[in-house]
């Protein structure tokens, strides 16, 4: 790889995908199911084992480290929960290295001989006093690469300590079994990364193993898995916490409801009733007005046919009255008619009388002139 892509791959694992407003890259999102998830927890076994005996070559899936900056961002953000996914591939991995482990096992048992329980004990403990001389070598290594040549020369120091308690189990093991026997090479398979290790191997064989890549690559994947593991179980707990906590507040808030309509329907239930009671005590204030306005105008009824009865009668007094009024009056006028017609006829028969006479004085007063 150029150093220029070095860099661009830098930028991208700092900045993500979003560094320089390229949106093709924004094209598969982190999210896509597409993209290793093991990758963007920093534990895909295909990253960790390259360049080992056990290369598992590219992984499937896309790797791109601008990705995993992204990852980064978003999971400050909120719980994207892909632990579980990155677990349940690192499991599948191991399960597989167990199995290779244990078939490696069973062909060792089948080719070697077989030696009593107590001579199996004492290899065993020649062969745990190799494997930690190994470790404690491999870390002085890197200590010493590290620039820390004090703590690199302490473990060189444990380490001799170590040699001198497996020389004694050296020669234990070898008194406790024939030398021709002892002479061959008794191999045993790394519970770690399923590599054969020799009962007489040299420091220098057991340092590169224990110090290599891929035994370190192996022992990061399984803490990598056993962290994984912590972590979607602290997860799945807070998860079920929460779940339990809103399953409360809902029954709770259901509670509060029922509670709640309950009081509503006695509320409505009692409003009914006073309404009930309301609209009762109006229909019987109405009923009594009612029935006062009724008595009321059976009152003012008979009062008004009383008084109307007593008008008739009045008034039929009256025209009673009036009708004899008028019939004395019109009786009277017909007496003063007649009285008059009457004196009328007698002035009528003086005058004529008087008239005779004056006729006869004037005639005779004529005749006695001539």
């Amino acid at each position: 790889m150029s150093a220029q892509a070095q860099m661009r791959a830098l930028l991208d694992q700092l900045m993500g995908t979003a560094r320089d407003g390229d949106e093709t890259r924004q094209r598969v999102k982190f999210t896509d199911d597409r993209v290793c998830k093991s990758h963007l927890l920093d534990c895909c076994p295909h990253d960790i084992l390259a360049g080992t005996r056990m290369d598992l070559g590219e992984c499937t899936k896309i790797h791109d480290l601008a990705l995993r900056a992204d990852y980064e961002i978003a999971s400050k953000e909120r719980d994207l929960f892909f632990e579980l996914d990155a677990m349940d591939h690192l499991e599948s991995f191991i399960a597989e290295c167990d199995r290779r482990t244990e078939l490696a096992k069973k062909r060792l048992a089948e080719t070697q001989e077989e030696i009593s329980a107590e001579v199996s004990a004492k290899a065993e403990k020649v062969h745990e006093l190799n494997e930690d001389i190994g470790k404690l070598l491999a870390k002085a290594e890197q200590l010493g690469a590290e620039g820390n040549v004090d703590e690199s020369q302490k473990i060189l120091m444990e380490v001799e300590k170590v040699r001198a308690k497996k020389k004694e189990a050296e020669e234990e093991y070898r008194n406790s079994m024939p030398a021709s026997s002892f002479q061959q090479q008794k191999l045993r398979v790394c519970e770690v990364c399923s590599a054969y290790l020799g009962l007489h191997d040299n420091d220098r064989r057991l340092a590169d193993h224990f110090g290599g890549k891929l035994h370190l690559g192996f022992i990061q994947i399984r803490e990598k898995l056993d962290q994984l593991r912590k972590t979607v179980a602290e997860k799945q707990e807070k998860r079920n916490q929460d779940r339990l906590r809103r399953r409360e507040e809902r029954e709770r808030e259901e509670r509060m409801g029922r509670r709640s309509g309950s009081r509503n329907r006695d509320r409505r239930r009692s409003r009914s009733r006073d309404r009930r009671r309301r609209r009762s005590r109006s229909a019987s204030r109405e009923r009594r007005k009612s029935r006062s306005r009724s008595r009321e105008r059976h009152r003012r009824h008979r009062s008004r046919s009383r008084s109307h009865s007593r008008g008739h009668r009045r008034g039929s007094r009256d025209r009673s009255s009036k009708h004899k009024s008028s019939r004395d009056r019109s009786s009277r006028e017909k007496s003063r008619d007649r009285e008059r017609k009457e004196k009328s006829s007698s002035e009528r028969r003086h005058e004529s009388t008087n008239g005779k006479s004056r006729s006869k004085r004037s005639e005779e007063r004529e005749a006695g002139e001539i």
